[in-house]
């Protein structure tokens, strides 16, 4: 439900900005870092809204992927230690002395 809801948003936002591109067709300056050139406002809204749900996806994906590297060095460091335990624990087990009460 939750990613049907993101898509939705996501979906809306981008008919918006076709909507708002194919009514604006005056060209514009647009100033970047190195240079400057001279954009239709439809062109430059949809490349703009693309490179920043590109630069979005990228950075959540980095992130996404240090928790799932996270988890699974926890989950082989866990596997490791119960198995550790699993070694101490068995020889403690294992010898079976009989408690005689006197």
């Amino acid at each position: 439900m939750k990613y049907l809801l993101i898509f939705l948003v996501v979906l809306a936002i981008f008919v918006i900005s076709v909507t708002l591109g194919a009514h604006n067709d005056q060209v514009v300056t647009f100033n970047y870092l190195l240079a400057q050139g001279e954009f239709r406002v439809s062109t430059l809204l949809a490349s703009l809204f693309a490179a920043g749900f590109l630069l979005g996806w990228a950075i959540c994906g980095l992130f996404w992927l240090r928790v799932r590297v996270s988890l699974a060095n926890a989950q082989r460091k866990n596997k490791r230690l119960q198995q550790q335990l699993g070694q101490t624990v068995e020889p403690v087990t294992a010898s079976q002395t009989p408690v005689v009460k006197e």
